[in-house]
């Protein structure tokens, strides 16, 4: 009797795993058809759009890359969507980056999983207009994704990783940013100056940092100073002293005087239990409900050095302030809290109206230009 009752909780056991792995499965092929449909619609929507604004471009370039700036922003709302409706959830700390939204930036972002930019795609959502005038600076595999040609368009950076190409490469990111940056009046850079995730480069950094004496590592690795430097010559105005001024002088698409970089801002991502967030997760939505932690700090462009070898030490520094930052979120779940702030930390939230909207208005967009489309095929042929 005792042998059957066991078996019988066995059973039951199996059948309530069993029915939470195929939930977990369907709602995953739920998921996935979705966004895959979803990217259909609203990848060829963002094309076609430009394409028939070309003229505008001509006529007036600062509409165009306005016009170009929001749809941007909203396609980037599409994917922080699908993390949102999962329970995947952002709660910020440290400095409010949102009063320095309109003055221009360089974002410095610890990167540990494809998950990182999904992280910074939903966090970014309401500070301001740094989502449209943003630019992004990423591996070049990433331009052979779905969203590479939306990043081809927006003029986004590929960076090419090897010390092969290295060199070759900060040629081409100070050609691109000159190209660029001032003529779609961009506001933020983003890069991640690790050069590559966590668990890839970490043996590899803590090899380099015994072999030179440098601070050994575990929740972050040391960051690569090249495209750091570029960015920084290229977009700011180097001082007698060897810091960055605030005046560049460059004007922008407007002909307005730029003030060139004001800041740079050092933000810090972390996931509980140190398990980074990917975009399969974040695709499939298999993972429970998980609120990701960020952390931001900002540093006046004054404050930096430009020269390589200062700048160098004050990025190495950055990158032990993580490693302290880190080690304490994963001792006690939070960030420490420097007394500075008004508040320690806070919720980061979506308007569900908006990205219904949003959604709503990609659809529509897909099934006008399929009939526009058809109209013309059958119009040809």
């Amino acid at each position: 009797m005792k042998v059957k009752k066991t078996v019988c909780v066995r059973m039951a056991q199996l059948l309530d795993g069993a029915g939470k792995l195929g939930w977990v499965l369907l709602r995953a092929v739920v998921r996935f058809v979705f966004m895959f449909i979803n990217n259909c619609v609203a990848i060829p929507s963002y094309c076609l759009y430009l394409l028939l604004l070309q003229p505008l471009r001509i006529w007036d370039r600062s509409a165009f890359w306005h016009i170009e700036g929001i749809m941007f922003k909203w396609l980037l709302a599409m994917v922080s969507s699908w993390g949102w409706i999962a329970g995947y959830t952002v709660t910020e700390w440290g400095d409010d980056v949102r009063p320095i939204s309109e003055e221009e930036a360089m974002v410095i972002v610890n990167h540990q999983s494809t998950g990182d930019v999904c992280t910074l795609m939903m966090c970014l959502q309401d500070k301001g207009t740094v989502v449209r005038k943003m630019m992004w600076l990423m591996d070049h595999v990433f331009k052979y994704t779905n969203f590479g040609l939306v990043s081809l368009i927006h003029g986004d950076f590929f960076i090419r990783q090897g010390k092969a190409h290295r060199d070759k490469q900060l040629v081409y990111l100070k050609d691109h940013l000159e190209k660029y940056y001032h003529s779609r009046d961009r506001k933020w850079v983003v890069l991640f100056p690790e050069g590559g995730f966590l668990r890839k480069r970490r043996e590899t950094s803590q090899v380099f940092a015994k072999k030179h004496s440098l601070p050994h590592l575990t929740h972050v690795t040391l960051p690569r100073l090249g495209a750091t430097h570029v960015i920084l010559k290229t977009l700011s105005a180097q001082q007698e002293n060897g810091s960055v001024g605030s005046e560049s002088g460059t004007p922008n698409q407007t002909g307005n005087k730029r003030k060139g970089l004001q800041w740079v801002i050092d933000v810090t991502i972390a996931y509980p239990k140190a398990r980074p967030m990917d975009i399969q997760t974040w695709i499939f939505g298999y993972r429970p409900p998980t609120i990701t932690h960020v952390h931001y700090r900002m540093y006046p462009i004054k404050e930096v050095p430009v020269e390589s070898e200062a700048l160098g030490d004050w990025l190495y520094q950055r990158f032990v302030e993580k490693e302290e930052l880190l080690a304490h979120f994963y001792d006690t779940g939070s960030f420490p809290h420097d007394g500075t702030q008004k508040v320690a930390s806070r919720q980061m939230t979506l308007d569900p109206v908006w990205l219904c909207a949003i959604q709503s208005f990609a659809f529509a967009s897909g099934f006008m230009w399929y009939r526009v489309l058809q109209y013309l095929y059958c119009c040809l042929f």
